[in-house]
């Protein structure tokens, strides 16, 4: 009796949460990023992921959010994703689940490098990773960098390898007009709490006052189903599971790299 009871209480916090990241979307209709304090109609902004389909498990709330608001978004994946050598049908599956997320296909661009491939264990080279982040830069203007934090999420050495190559760019080059956020990594109570993560971010919040921090919420949640799919080939029961309950389908936090 008492887990019917758990059970019960658990949904009507589940549905009760998920209401509070519509109407959150709804309040912050307007709000957008800034830039020397002041707000953009338009900003270019570069999504930096490791693998297909990382962008439709993990930023699909920030890719919502930016889109809604009008601003430019190009993707740069780094690797088609051959760990288990399906890397073709796994980059077409990206341009396709792109699509779904209104992002144009002449914004999506995907490397098959060598010494950038899929797989734990496989060391990226974080001067190469810069290198192509900084020909995204000069060819679309970019003025702002989203991307994994320094456990990238999961904690796969791909994205965490991401993380450290823009930081490099970031303080080699030390471009002043570019901002870089991270996509904040959470304990797994939040990786797993759907939609109740919106109210265990604001009390995180609360406990790092000192950041400069984004919370995103998916304005289309259904959209992170939609785009997943597309990745038919990654589209296994776990995935449906993961992207059904994992709280980077309802919202994003974000921090600004230093």
């Amino acid at each position: 009796m008492a887990w019917i009871l758990a059970t019960g209480c658990l949904l009507v916090l589940w549905i009760i949460s998920l209401c509070k990241v519509l109407l959150v979307a709804h309040v912050n209709k307007r709000n957008s990023f800034k830039k020397n304090g002041k707000a953009l109609t338009k900003r270019s902004v570069l999504i930096v992921v490791a693998h297909p389909d990382d962008e439709s498990m993990f930023f699909t709330p920030t890719i919502n959010y930016l889109t809604s608001r009008g601003h430019y978004i190009h993707i740069l994946c780094l690797s088609i994703g051959d760990a288990d050598c399906k890397g073709s049908i796994r980059e077409r599956e990206l341009f396709q689940a792109c699509a779904t997320l209104k992002v144009p296909t002449q914004q999506v661009r995907v490397v098959d490098h060598p010494d950038l491939q899929d797989g734990f264990g496989k060391v990226w080279n974080h001067n190469l990773v810069t290198s192509l982040v900084m020909e995204e830069i000069s060819t679309y203007n970019i003025d702002m960098i989203i991307t994994f934090d320094n456990y990238g999420v999961s904690g796969h050495c791909n994205h965490r390898d991401v993380h450290y190559g823009v930081c490099k760019l970031l303080h080699d080059i030390q471009y002043k007009d570019i901002e870089a956020w991270e996509l904040v990594s959470t304990n797994i109570l939040r990786k797993y709490s759907g939609p109740i993560d919106v109210w265990l971010a604001m009390f995180a919040s609360m406990l790092h006052s000192n950041e400069t921090i984004q919370f995103l919420v998916n304005e289309h949640p259904c959209r992170s189903f939609l785009a997943m799919a597309q990745h038919s080939s990654q589209w296994v029961w776990f995935r449906k599971c993961f992207v059904a309950m994992s709280s980077y389908t309802y919202m994003n936090t974000l921090r600004k790299i230093k």
